[in-house]
């Protein structure tokens, strides 16, 4: 086999990046996404591109977030893995998303073992499956129920307090991995990052209240860099078991909406029947699928 070649790309080079099938469409995924072109990596044999890797994050910032594009040629799985082994990123995770239904058509199945194939080989290994849904305003607004009251919250320690007590009991396998390594105050820190991460207002965060003044939970309506989206839906525990994610999601829909949102995007994971059914009901329908890989930075640094 020849030699490959790995090499970075910039704004001269950029277009050499859609050189390969898309049998996953994700350039329909990511039609919303801004990359920089930078944060954008080939593997080039006997002048074929044979894998590629998109990384994405905020534009100014120092480092990207998280591989949201892998891409691999049949036979390449070592040609990927090499990709992201050599990236000089500390990046931890790597999402895969991929269209509803995969499970069920050969040909996307082994395209989607394929890249798992090399991710593992490159030292991710699967963390969670989610459902990742869109909500646009022809799907109309959710009703809301009117049991709770929303309000701003300008003190970032009452969001940790109640970020802790959601995620000590969690269906979130990304907070329950949180948890696992340094319990609650962990997960609510990561969550709390990621909160102050997205480019949106900080005044747009919300606790919600009982008529009776208990606190229920939070939610979180946000943008990333690609768009508004339902940054964070938590109900504390002793106020599980009355429904009321639907009630926050619909609040955080509205919300969004009355920013002049023309989408939200969302996502939960697939073992959170719940909250997946919550996002039915409020009118967000399933429009791909994600695996999540996670590897502690041990892809990074090449």
């Amino acid at each position: 086999m020849t030699t490959l070649v790995v090499r970075a790309l910039d704004d001269s080079s950029a277009h050499l990046f859609d050189t390969m099938p898309d049998p996953l469409a994700f350039r329909d995924k990511h039609r919303h996404t801004r990359y920089r072109a930078d944060w954008r990596r080939i593997a080039v044999r006997d002048g074929r591109t044979v894998a590629r890797a998109a990384w994405w994050g905020k534009p100014e910032d120092p480092e990207p977030l998280v591989i949201n594009w892998f891409d691999v040629a049949e036979g390449e799985e070592e040609a990927g893995a090499e990709l992201l082994r050599t990236a000089p990123w500390q990046t931890d995770e790597l999402e895969l998303d991929l269209p509803s239904g995969w499970r069920t058509d050969p040909r996307l199945r082994a395209a989607v073992d394929l890249r798992a194939a090399a991710a593992r080989a490159a030292g991710y290994a699967p963390l969670v499956e989610r459902f990742l849904y869109r909500w646009t305003p022809d799907r109309g607004l959710p009703a809301r129920p009117g049991r709770l009251r929303f309000a701003p919250e300008p003190d970032d320690a009452v969001f940790l307090g109640l970020l802790r007590r959601i995620h000590s009991a969690t269906l979130d396998a990304h907070a329950r991995r949180a948890v696992e390594q340094g319990g609650p105050d962990l997960a609510a820190q990561q969550e709390l990052d990621v909160f102050h991460w997205f480019p949106s207002p900080r005044a747009w965060w919300r606790i919600a209240r009982t008529p009776d003044g208990e606190t229920a939970g939070i939610h979180i309506p946000a943008r990333n860099p690609s768009g508004p989206c339902v940054g964070f839906i938590g109900v504390v525990p002793e106020q599980r078991g009355h429904g009321y994610a639907y009630d926050l999601l619909a609040d955080c829909t509205h919300f969004l909406a009355g920013q002049g949102a023309e989408f939200i995007a969302a996502a939960t994971d697939r073992s959170n029947f719940p909250m997946a059914a919550h996002f039915t009901t409020a009118g967000y329908p399933v429009v791909r699928e994600r695996i999540n890989f996670w590897a502690d930075a041990a892809a990074g640094a090449g």
